[in-house]
């Protein structure tokens, strides 16, 4: 199992871990006990750094991990989320940064998960209304008081990165990373390379695409979020199928699946680096974790990084 420092703050986490988003939310229908079981298996595994937000669900993704932890609560990292305000009809309430709602959002979560602390706790998105430093401010009271031990964010601009880092230490940076989602290779990692920030991966499989599994909107269920992404259109479907046809045949040249050469690869982007795809299978669960054993070639690294070049159909949202 391969150990990752996020940052220089003393927080070491599983290379790949687990993104929970979709056991509760935005993917359709889903098995509270297939879904704890997969959480059983993770922490068997060692997979035990786990990703959370209030919001999914809403709120119901939280009380998941919450029944998954008991027990076993020092031997998971965990990390979740606030910010995206959701009502318990799952209504959408607008981004909120304040310094009393971060305090509230905090024990809320606490409430649910069943825990006195969390390990790292991000800002989901960024408030436009409330300056990055009174949010992190915040946070850093929470620190203090020791309900968190390390502070995120999610999908923030360099300039807000700095600023945030100047108020308090972040321990780490969750923004969509993949080999059709690249752009935080231009000014983001190395913002965080200079302030010592690590980087978590979310949607580390182009949200299941480059595995295969996507071959049209048909492979989709009712209800998943999907049907509604600029790159899940039928026409950007079809022009984007031969990015997930070219990882399939690294995969089949190293005996790997298409899931474990994605996560190779972006396993050595960065030392600082920690994967969170997500899965309801306990086979996919499986098979992602292995991929830490798994090793390119210089060659077939070389045709993966080309694959960029060539173009991605659709905006990521």
């Amino acid at each position: 199992m391969k150990q990752v420092d996020l940052g220089s703050q003393g927080l070491r986490v599983p290379a790949v871990g687990l993104g929970c988003m979709g056991m509760s939310d935005f993917y359709g229908a889903s098995s509270e006990a297939q879904n704890l079981r997969v959480l059983d298996r993770a922490a068997e595994l060692g997979c035990t750094f786990w990703d959370t937000s209030d919001m999914y669900g809403p709120f119901t993704n939280e009380l998941l991990l919450g029944k998954a932890m008991a027990g076993r609560r020092d031997r998971i990292t965990l990390a979740t989320k606030f910010g995206v305000a959701r009502g318990a009809d799952g209504s959408w309430q607008g981004l909120r940064g304040g310094a009393d709602y971060v305090k509230a959002a905090c024990d809320a979560s606490l409430k649910r998960l069943g825990t006195d602390h969390i390990d790292l706790y991000y800002q989901h998105r960024l408030d436009p209304d409330t300056p990055i430093e009174e949010t992190v401010g915040a946070l850093a009271d929470l620190v203090r008081a020791g309900k968190v031990r390390h502070i995120g964010l999610s999908e923030a601009d360099p300039e807000t990165i700095t600023r945030a880092h100047a108020v308090h230490p972040v321990s780490a940076l969750q923004t969509e990373y993949s080999l059709w989602s690249r752009e935080v290779e231009a000014e983001i990692l190395p913002t965080l390379r200079r302030l010592g920030i690590g980087f978590v991966a979310y949607s580390p499989l182009g949200r299941g695409f480059l595995t295969g599994a996507i071959r049209s909107r048909a492979d989709l269920q009712p209800g998943d979020w999907r049907l509604e992404n600029p790159r899940f259109s039928e026409e950007a479907i079809a022009r984007n199928v031969r990015l997930a046809d070219a990882v399939a045949a690294i995969a089949a040249e190293i005996a790997a699946t298409p899931a474990q050469v994605v996560l190779a690869w972006l396993l050595t982007r960065a030392p600082t680096l920690a994967a969170i795809p997500g899965t309801r299978s306990a086979d996919r669960l499986e098979e992602n974790w292995a991929a830490q054993e798994i090793s390119l070639g210089a060659e077939q690294m070389g045709r993966l990084e080309g694959l960029i070049d060539e173009g991605v159909e659709g905006e990521r949202y």
